[in-house]
């Protein structure tokens, strides 16, 4: 009997600790976020802060690989981070991020379960999706013939140069490589892929700059006539200026869910899991969808987008685009080739 007094007791200590980790001990009322830049909507973050009672500071990165080596060495202390699934299923599998509690997401189920083929965790065990991306070229229609557009081969042409930029992203730019050679954006070929790392370094003669961010503000404003970006952040342009214009290669490209996942060493463990089950409410999703135009697997909440979003297609991607794209996967031993392939990439004239 008293051995069993014993188990109990531990077993009541424990749910206890568990219990007082989701009722809010240990919390300060601040959620710590670190993500891409424009990821959320300005007024949907407001009305969880007065919902909540609590402030959110966010951060941001320009490429899961500088995301994921900052936090790696503890460069800053952080409760979110909306990773895309490959970098995820790493961060994941070395302890990084933890497993969520779903009972504290029931808008969970408001995810369209057939997105989750684009995800390293279908099951939903640590992530859960936030967006859906698709890499392409935003270009100035005014600028850029028609005859111009169409290919990844776009960034070889000279009459473009210096006005030209690529994402300073390791995966997707020598993934943009590896499609135009009609290789597989997963490709294992070590000499695949410094090939596409040499298509890339001919690329970069007419380049400007690897970059997000300034590349976003400079397609908007002229400065730019060719970026390398994310469906979105084209989509979000496009709105200021009706010369902006968005394709999908004809080789294909990288199609990606960007998800929610908490760090495992988050002080506010509770309130993560409150953030992600508002985000997920369709009403919340719709708004933020409508502000960040950026496609989420929310169904309830597509159905009822504005048609003019919904059918841009920037925004809206439809089967045709979808079969030629592939989902960038985690490769293990094999990422060593690609960080290889980058910084040949990177330290080229």
């Amino acid at each position: 009997m008293l051995t069993n007094f014993r188990i109990y007791f531990v077993l009541l200590l424990a749910a206890m600790a568990q219990f007082a980790v989701f009722a809010g001990a240990g919390e300060k009322g601040e959620l710590h976020i670190y993500t891409w830049s424009d990821y959320f909507d300005q007024g949907v973050i407001e009305k969880f802060e007065e919902q909540y009672s609590c402030r959110i500071a966010i951060d941001y990165f320009d490429s899961n690989e500088a995301m994921y080596a900052k936090l790696k060495v503890g460069g800053g202390v952080y409760d979110i981070i909306t990773p895309s699934s490959y970098m995820s299923a790493i961060m994941w599998r070395q302890g990084l991020v933890m497993d969520l509690d779903t009972r504290f997401i029931p808008n969970i189920e408001n995810i369209d379960k057939n997105f989750l083929s684009l995800t390293e965790d279908p099951k939903m065990i640590y992530s859960v999706p936030y967006t859906r991306t698709v890499t392409g070229v935003g270009y100035n229609s005014v600028a850029v013939p028609k005859t111009a557009l169409g290919s990844w081969g776009i960034f070889a042409n000279r009459d473009f140069a210096s006005r030209m930029t690529m994402l300073n992203d390791m995966r997707e730019t020598i993934g943009a490589g590896l499609k135009f050679l009609g290789y597989s954006l997963n490709s294992v070929n070590p000499a695949e892929i410094v090939a596409a790392s040499e298509t890339v370094i001919g690329w970069k003669r007419n380049l400007a700059k690897f970059d997000v961010d300034d590349a976003k503000i400079g397609l908007g404003s002229g400065e730019f006539l060719i970026t390398h970006a994310y469906n979105g952040d084209v989509a979000l342009i496009m709105e200021e200026n009706p010369d902006v214009g968005f394709f999908v290669p004809k080789e294909g490209t990288s199609i990606a869910s960007d998800d929610f996942v908490i760090l495992a060493n988050s002080p506010s463990i509770r309130l993560a899991h409150s953030f992600i089950n508002y985000m997920l409410d369709s009403d919340v999703a719709l708004a933020n969808m409508e502000g960040i135009r950026y496609f989420m697997p929310n169904p309830k909440a597509v159905e009822r987008l504005d048609p003019d979003l919904r059918d841009n297609p920037a925004f809206k991607v439809d089967d045709q685009v979808i079969a030629k794209c592939e989902v960038i996967r985690d490769l293990e031993q094999h990422n060593a080739l690609y960080i290889q392939a980058w910084d040949r990439i990177k330290a080229a004239e």
